[in-house]
């Protein structure tokens, strides 16, 4: 069942989000050479605990045969796209590092994520950066009433096909409330026009996340979590929850 959340449910999930967007800060100000994803991790949960929240993502296990999440950000460097576990890998000069982050407060979540260089930039891994960037702006802005998911999806496949990004609707982006994860399902690519209708009240995560190289394909590590691009390539991965209002796109997720 997908639910429509009033005017004063939409501002207690932006107090959930604005604790998502300080722990992006947080983690992206500490990420440097030298710094393990374990202390990445260990800054988000500061974060949290600061702001009196918890986190969705700490014990995550959608299916029996997955091993519980053990962090509360997903930190995926490099050709890793998603769900990338928080392990002692030291960052290095050059990485691209994309983080997930959720909190839940006072019963409801936010969710969002960002990608960027650590340390000395690459040309290449700033134009994927922007271009999913772009594909979000692109996903958000089509999310007002009237609309349907799928020109949601359409749009934010547009930008990234026009890039030369390879594009995958396995993974992609979802309802968010009590829970992270609740109907509808808003994939990366799609038909305009066609999908559930977006209605005042509606909440959904919009995170395209695209990989580099051109292919569609990934692989799953032994882990069970790790997603990687199947060709070695670099993969960006961005995300807002946003609420479908009256007035446009209402971004909960948004910085302070």
């Amino acid at each position: 069942m997908i639910e429509l959340r009033t005017a004063g449910e939409l501002d207690a999930m932006r107090a959930a989000g604005a604790v998502v967007a300080d722990m992006l800060a947080a983690v992206r100000a500490a990420a440097a050479p030298g710094v393990r994803l374990t202390q990445l991790d260990e800054v988000a949960r500061d974060v949290l605990a600061a702001a009196g929240a918890t986190s969705p993502f700490l014990g995550y296990a959608p299916l029996p045969t997955t091993p519980p999440f053990p962090g509360v950000v997903c930190l995926s460097v490099n050709d890793v796209a998603l769900h990338g576990i928080p392990t002692p890998q030291v960052l290095e000069d050059g990485d691209l590092l994309s983080v997930d982050a959720g909190a839940t407060l006072d019963g409801w979540v936010g969710d969002s994520a960002t990608t960027f260089p650590v340390g000395a930039p690459r040309s290449e891994d700033l134009r994927l950066v922007d271009t999913a960037q772009r594909a979000l702006e692109a996903g958000i802005a089509a999310a007002v009433v009237g609309n349907r998911v799928g020109d949601v999806s359409a749009a934010i496949g547009a930008v990234g096909r026009a890039g030369g990004c390879g594009i995958n609707t396995d993974q992609g982006g979802h309802g968010v409330g009590r829970s992270m994860h609740e109907p509808p399902s808003v994939p990366n690519e799609g038909r305009a026009g066609r999908g559930v209708p977006l209605r005042a009240g509606l909440v959904i995560a919009i995170e395209p996340w695209f990989l580099a190289g051109g292919s569609d394909d990934y692989r799953v590590d032994a882990d069970g979590w790790t997603l990687r691009s199947a060709d070695g390539s670099r993969a960006a991965h961005v995300e807002h929850t946003v609420a479908v209002t009256e007035d446009g796109p209402r971004v909960l997720t948004a910085p302070r």
